[in-house]
This record gives structure tokens, C-alpha cells and sequence, in this order.
């Protein structure tokens, strides 16, 4: 139950301070930005706060973990791979100019000219 009023609140927050940015329209941009994040930030620790918050906050700790476990390419891998890549782009980028090419003739032909 409590959990529930907390993510109440949270939302409450964010709902709040999105409706503040555009009441105060006539204000400064960059403080009503301030403002919204401010509050974003104060839900998202509110949000910590609860059952929910807390495995997401375990999940982005995995998360984080897994990341380090990755074998990043290397710089020279990365480079051929995108020359692939590109290179492919372009092949299919002709293909499909040709075969639109000859569509629009054939149908050209079967209609006739136009005027």
C-alpha cells in the first residue's frame, strides 16, 4: 500500500511540474527546464523508494555489469564492418533504382505517352 501512495506521489510530481512548464509559458526557457527536470529528479528518488524502483535500480546494476562483459571490437573491425556495411547500402540503392526504372518504363510503355 505504501509503495502504491509513493508511486502516486511520484506521478503526482511529474504531472505537477509538466503542468507548471506550460503555466509559466511566459517565463524563461531554461527555468522551466530546471524546474521540470528538478522535479524529475525528485520522483525518480521517490520512485527509489519503493518495491519496484528497487529492482529497477537492481536491473540497471546488471545491466551495467553485462556491459563490462562485452568483447568491444576493435577500431580497425569497426571500420571494415561499416565499409561492408555502406558498400551494401549502395548495392541495394542501385538494385533498387533499376528495378524502379524498368517498373516505370513497363508502365509507360503499357499506357502510352502522356500529355
Amino acid at each position: 500500500m505504501a509503495d502504491k501512495i509513493k508511486l502516486a506521489v511520484a506521478i503526482l510530481v511529474v504531472l505537477a511540474a509538466v503542468a507548471g512548464f506550460y503555466v509559466y509559458a511566459d517565463q524563461s526557457t531554461l527555468l522551466r527546464v530546471i524546474g521540470l527536470l528538478v522535479a524529475l529528479i525528485i520522483a525518480t528518488l521517490i520512485i527509489m523508494q519503493t518495491a519496484p524502483g528497487r529492482t529497477a535500480l537492481g536491473f540497471l546494476g546488471d545491466a551495467r555489469t553485462e556491459v563490462r562483459k562485452v568483447i568491444w571490437p576493435t577500431r580497425k573491425e569497426t571500420v571494415q564492418t561499416t565499409l561492408i556495411v555502406l558498400a551494401m547500402v549502395v548495392v541495394v540503392a542501385i538494385g533498387l533504382f533499376l528495378i524502379d526504372s524498368f517498373l516505370l518504363w513497363a508502365v509507360r510503355y503499357l499506357t502510352g505517352p502522356g500529355e
